[in-house]
């Protein structure tokens, strides 16, 4: 093969197939290994809270009414330790308690 017919061949070739010649190839980024891999993890969890509800014990309006008490019970706590407190939950909608 002439150098002249290597040097044309060489002009159409992409920057990727000529790495390849020379046993190299383009650095990926952290970004296109990262999405892959919290994609996958977020159909895991998605599939997994699916399942969980799935084989759950309890039926989903026992489950939904189960969820709703602790919820009721967990916020009239924080209202029990704002009243100790004494700030009256200024904390919670983002103002200073000195005025």
């Amino acid at each position: 093969m002439k150098i002249k017919d290597m040097v044309s061949r060489m002009r159409h070739m992409r920057s990727d197939d000529l790495l390849h010649l020379a046993g190299l190839q383009r650095r990926r980024s952290a970004a296109s290994q990262i999405g892959p891999a919290l994609g996958l993890f977020g159909a895991g969890l998605l599939l997994g809270a699916g399942l969980g509800l799935l084989f759950a014990p309890r039926s989903g309006h026992e489950l939904r009414h189960d969820m709703k008490e602790r919820t009721i019970g967990r916020l009239r706590a924080v209202r029990e330790k704002t009243k100790e407190t004494g700030d009256g939950g200024a904390w919670a909608a983002g103002q200073s308690g000195g005025g």
